[in-house]
């Protein structure tokens, strides 16, 4: 920061001036800053920086709950975690989140890039490139895959250290009150919406047998692209665990796939009084036609998907969109 302060009755004026453009504003490297393994002590620090950087994310805040859910007690694993420093302060964070994808009968391991944060006074400097190269240095040898949903803020910076764009997600749109949709999206200046009340039980009680979920879990078929594993354990921590996220479940015991779906779909509508519900089936399955006659229609948005194999030969190949066949509870809040 350079600063000129005058007075303004001989003619001159306060001002400040913020240094920033190549050659002018300093680079990471040349402010030291310093990077090193996230320990839990960060936390405090960490969850300010992404207050800082991010805002209040997809609960409206971010408790230390959700963080440790999300990073610390994974079933996957710990995600591995960095952090930046320059003169004992913390300003950036680059998280891979574990995880796992099933390609056939292989299990490939994979990390997510998420919770990418610099904090405003030190963006631009190269924070970002310089966490993300050291992540990709500690897990050479150790991950098949990555990938992440990038918003359009941090997508050119990926393209830029070696991620191949996929393509967007499709999404389908059940739209319930027209009028009101509209109207609520124009009178909201942002922000996460007031969640409505559900006429649902906790995922959490629905995921209490676990004898019975496992036996559904065993009579599905096998995806035909990346997915990721269904267990007992990760559908417990996915949706039963998740703090501030409020998710339902809704059961349905009797046969017949198809005629299933529709039924569980017909129940999820009636438990949530919102003007629109969205979904993502892979295409040509059960879940998908179920969709298309319980009045679920693609949308024009979608959800970007970036990759960056670092193993070579994955079949099939992670950088086609028609190689997933992931959930829309794999992709979102992450």
């Amino acid at each position: 920061m350079a600063r000129l302060v005058g007075s303004s009755e001989t003619g001159l004026w306060a001002w400040s001036l913020r240094l920033r453009g190549a050659g002018v504003r300093q680079r990471a490297a040349d402010l030291g800053v310093s990077v090193r393994p996230f320990v839990d002590e960060d936390l405090p620090r960490v969850l300010g920086l992404l207050d800082a950087s991010l805002g209040g994310g997809p609960a409206g805040r971010r408790p230390p709950e959700l963080f440790t859910w999300k990073h610390l007690d994974n079933p996957f694993g710990r995600s591995l975690l960095l952090v930046a420093e320059h003169e004992d302060r913390l300003i950036g964070l680059r998280a891979f989140m574990r995880w796992r994808l099933a390609a056939g009968d292989r299990v490939l391991s994979a990390v997510r890039a998420v919770d990418t944060a610099t904090h405003p006074d030190f963006q631009g400097m190269g924070v970002f490139s310089r966490l993300t190269r050291a992540a990709l240095d500690a897990m050479e040898g150790q991950v098949d895959l990555v990938f992440n949903t990038p918003n359009g803020k941090s997508g050119p910076g990926y393209m830029k250290l070696g991620w191949r764009e996929v393509g967007k997600v499709p999404v389908a749109v059940r739209v319930r009150r027209p009028l009101r949709l509209l109207t609520s999206r124009r009178a909201r200046p942002g922000g996460p919406a007031p969640a409505p009340p559900v006429a649902a039980g906790p995922a959490a009680a629905t995921l209490e047998d676990a004898d019975a979920v496992a036996a559904l879990l065993g009579r599905e078929p096998t995806p035909g692209g990346l997915a990721t594993p269904r267990t007992v354990e990760y559908l417990r921590w996915r949706y039963g665990a998740a703090p501030l996220l409020g998710y339902r479940g809704v059961a349905e015991e009797r046969g017949g796939e198809p005629a299933t779906a529709r039924r569980l779909l017909r129940q999820v509508a009636a438990a949530a009084p919102v003007d629109h519900l969205t979904l993502h089936a892979p295409a040509g399955s059960p879940l998908a036609r179920a969709a298309r006659r319980c009045g679920y229609l693609p949308s024009p948005a979608g959800i970007r998907l970036v990759a960056n194999p670092r193993t070579a030969g994955i079949d099939p190949d992670p950088t086609r969109l028609d190689a997933w066949a992931l959930s829309l509870g794999d992709l979102e809040v992450f």
